[in-house]
């Protein structure tokens, strides 16, 4: 229990550099009208989910667990006109153990921070080889929202890690696929109703990152990641034992 205090611990001790930005919701509601680039929001909010899909190629084993906290990061995209600020935060908290006999780790994951919520999970498959190079191929589903909209992110990633003495750097490669609603009243500055607009948007993801062990059971790591429209960066801490 105590392992699992110190990890909340870390979460909100990453907290104020979340609150460095506009609320989410109410920067989505103070900017969103007709004239909106949905798209790009919706992709932009994707690979803020989705950059939290891995940290290493490797795994649990059963009967372990591997517990983390994270903060994401994302520069929004030139063409999303209705985040104001330079960067979107959020915070995950993240469980993962392993199912005996098929071999797949199952992951838990969610957050609400900065007026965005989201809870979802996945299934992970993992190989080694010589117990040097470690690879995993991800599935992932999340359902997120804020007062002003939903969303139904999926995403696929495939990672690969190396252990070099005490670090483990590693390089991977996602997915993500969104589907935005929104929800609420909505007029323009002349007081005109909008309607709620829907969007459902993909892309790829690249990244590249490096793991810290500096004590038994804890690690601590960071990650650049890359898309066709954005740049974003994770940073966190775990338990894995």
């Amino acid at each position: 229990m105590k392992k699992v205090f110190v990890l909340i611990f870390a979460l909100f001790a990453f907290a104020p550099f979340a609150k460095a930005s506009n609320n989410i919701a109410d920067d989505f509601r103070n900017h969103f009208d007709a004239s909106s680039n949905l798209s790009a929001y919706n992709k932009d909010i994707s690979s803020l989910i989705g950059i939290a899909d891995f940290h290493t190629g490797r795994g649990t084993t059963f009967p372990g667990f591997d517990i983390g906290a994270t903060m994401t990061a994302i520069k929004p995209s030139s063409s999303n006109n209705i985040s104001s600020e330079d960067y979107i935060y959020t915070g995950f908290l993240s469980a993962e153990t392993k199912i005996p006999v098929v071999g797949l780790g199952v992951v838990v994951r969610g957050t609400d921070m900065n007026g965005f919520e989201s809870l979802g999970g996945g299934l992970k498959y993992n190989f080694s080889v010589l117990d040097t190079v470690h690879f995993a191929l991800g599935a992932f589903y999340d359902r997120a929202k804020t007062d002003w909209y939903t969303q139904d992110h999926y995403s696929a990633s495939a990672s690969a890690s190396m252990n070099v003495l005490f670090l483990t750097p590693y390089v991977g490669i996602g997915y993500d696929y969104g589907e935005i609603e929104t929800r609420g009243n909505w007029r323009d500055s002349y007081g005109n109703i909008i309607s709620n607009r829907s969007s459902s948007d993909g892309a790829v993801r690249y990244t590249a990152g490096v793991n810290f062990k500096p004590f038994p059971f804890v690690y601590v790591f960071a990650s650049y990641t890359k898309t066709a429209g954005n740049e974003g960066f994770q940073g966190g801490l775990g338990l894995n034992f």
